[in-house]
């Protein structure tokens, strides 16, 4: 750290400290408001216009049905039904007054083919950032090629430079895709140098039999694609991604250029986050983590990034949906740091040193 960090640093813990209460008697919202003080580089952090992106795509491995019992349409049905307001991710968003967007990245079936970005019921905005009509079955080749992961980064960025625009500071990443927990999987063994069987949860709820028939085929994928001599972001992505993950990759990167206060989701949102810390390792900076996942895997990834989630509600969604429950802890982390009284202001005596 640089001595204008240190002395931001000490300056930030003061005021926490300082605050009417015992010290730490806030506990991790104490972390998150120094956290966030650091992030915006001021003792009055603040947080603006909070929005979540969800990013969608479909995977080729789906169609063959081996790693997901639900059918590949569902991807494009429940894109739908986040445009009419329906899934959960709607509802927190809501409540929390986080505004809703909802990404096309490749889904098999086109959602609105004409629009780039449409309103929709309820205030969701659609934007059609597609890559194509899903990415291809790794089974047996690359699931796109360097330039299409490449190129989805890129879109990835220019989504979350207009979110910005917007006076938004504070981001979470949401996605659906069926399948897409076998690439996160797939991801996190390559980058953490686990063992796929550790990485391979039950997703949208396979059974044991259907468990490890995934565990089976993904160390199949693993073997074929040599994932272990691959420490590339893109390559991965290339070989093992889905266009929403890479499209979220490089949301992660503008959010991080642009100093927003990312609240990182689930499983495969921390899949996206590997990825986007081996390209530019300072996104971690910018980064809280809402919740642990129920999905297996998902506490492998934390432990990995040394990283302390706010929540641990046993959820498993995605959607953004850890997220959208957590972005109202760090506002309220905030708050106090903005709005509680000192000892001095509020004419209560602090403790005896």
């Amino acid at each position: 750290m640089t001595i204008t960090t240190i002395a931001l640093q000490e300056e930030l813990q003061h005021k926490i400290n300082n605050k009417t209460k015992p010290l730490g008697a806030l506990g991790l919202l104490e972390e998150v408001a120094l956290k966030v003080g650091l992030m915006q580089e001021t003792i009055t952090p603040e947080i603006k216009q909070p929005h979540i992106v969800v990013f969608a795509g479909d995977h080729g491995i789906a169609k063959t049905g081996l790693v997901n019992p639900y059918p590949q349409e569902v991807t494009a049905q429940m894109v739908m039904n986040f445009l009419h307001g329906g899934a959960a991710i709607n509802v927190f968003c809501r409540q929390n007054k986080i505004t809703l967007q909802v990404v096309d990245a490749g889904v098999l079936q086109e959602i609105i083919p004409a629009s780039s970005h449409l309103k929709v019921k309820g205030g969701e905005i659609f934007i059609n950032a597609r890559m194509g009509f899903g990415t291809k079955n790794y089974l047996e080749g690359p699931a796109m090629s360097e330039a299409d992961a490449l190129s989805a980064i890129i879109k990835g960025k220019d989504i979350v430079r207009a979110v910005a625009a917007t006076g938004c500071n504070c981001i979470g990443f949401g996605e659906m895709g069926i399948g897409n927990t076998s690439s996160a999987s797939l991801i996190m063994s390559a980058v953490t140098g686990l063992p796929v069987t550790e990485c391979t949860g039950r997703g949208t709820g396979v059974n044991d039999e259907q468990l490890q028939t995934k565990i089976n085929i993904l160390e199949q994928v693993y073997k074929l694609h040599q994932l272990q001599e691959h420490k590339d972001a893109v390559e991965l992505l290339s070989l093992v991604g889905g266009f929403e993950i890479a499209t979220m990759t490089g949301a992660y990167l503008e959010a991080a250029a642009q100093k927003m206060v990312i609240v990182v989701d689930g499983f495969i949102a921390t899949a996206a986050l590997l990825l986007a810390r081996l390209i530019e390792p300072v996104v971690m900076h910018y980064c809280i983590f809402a919740h642990t996942s129920g999905e297996r895997g998902h506490e492998g990834m934390l432990q990995y990034l040394q990283a302390k989630p706010l929540l641990h509600l046993g959820m498993r969604l995605g959607e953004g949906t850890g997220a959208a429950l957590a972005i109202p802890l760090v506002q309220s982390a905030v708050n106090f740091l903005a709005e509680m009284a000192n000892f001095e202001s509020a004419g209560v005596t602090d403790k005896q040193t």
